[in-house]
């Protein structure tokens, strides 16, 4: 068993309803049905593509999948949920991110985890830190000392029971 981390991000057709839809797909790739879900916070979007506001939230779960047999499967419950690559960095109906799996580093051409720009979105910290207030990334950074009040301040907390 691997304890995984997943960041999620939606803002197309109905972004909370995206969200709850991925959390309960999650629950079939955790090796005990268990996810354990943060919060939801809305964001802005990245990049220069002009597009709703995001819906994120990260999950966490142990899977007994490998790493690109779980990407795989990330990307299965994206399609599943309407997602159409066009543009980089544009607007989605779900984004899957695999943020960590266990405390493995992994660079293949098809996958980097940890996810290479985690440590500077909040979207993501925020979220993580709220699941895992004491974990610490495989380079050994405490994701508490990555947050201060600028990270905090573009993200907003939606109800906790989402």
């Amino acid at each position: 068993m691997t304890r995984v981390y997943i960041a999620l991000g939606a803002n197309l057709a109905s972004p909370k309803a995206q969200l709850d839809q991925a959390c309960i797909a999650l629950k079939a790739l955790a090796s005990d049905g268990r996810v354990a879900v943060s919060p939801y916070y809305a964001s802005a979007a990245m990049g220069d593509v002009p597009q709703p506001d995001y819906l994120n939230a990260v999950a966490c779960f142990n899977t007994s999948l490998d790493p690109i047999a779980l990407l795989d499967a990330l990307q299965a419950i994206e399609q599943q949920q309407g997602r159409v690559r066009h543009i980089r960095w544009g607007a989605r109906t779900l984004d899957l991110d695999l943020l960590l799996y266990g405390a493995q580093q992994i660079d293949l051409p098809r996958l980097t985890v940890p996810h290479y720009g985690m440590k500077q979105r909040s979207f993501v910290l925020v979220p993580l830190h709220d699941l895992a207030p004491e974990l610490v990334l495989p380079c050994g950074t405490a994701v508490a000392s990555l947050i201060d009040d600028t990270l905090l301040a573009e993200v907003q907390q939606l109800s906790p029971d989402h």
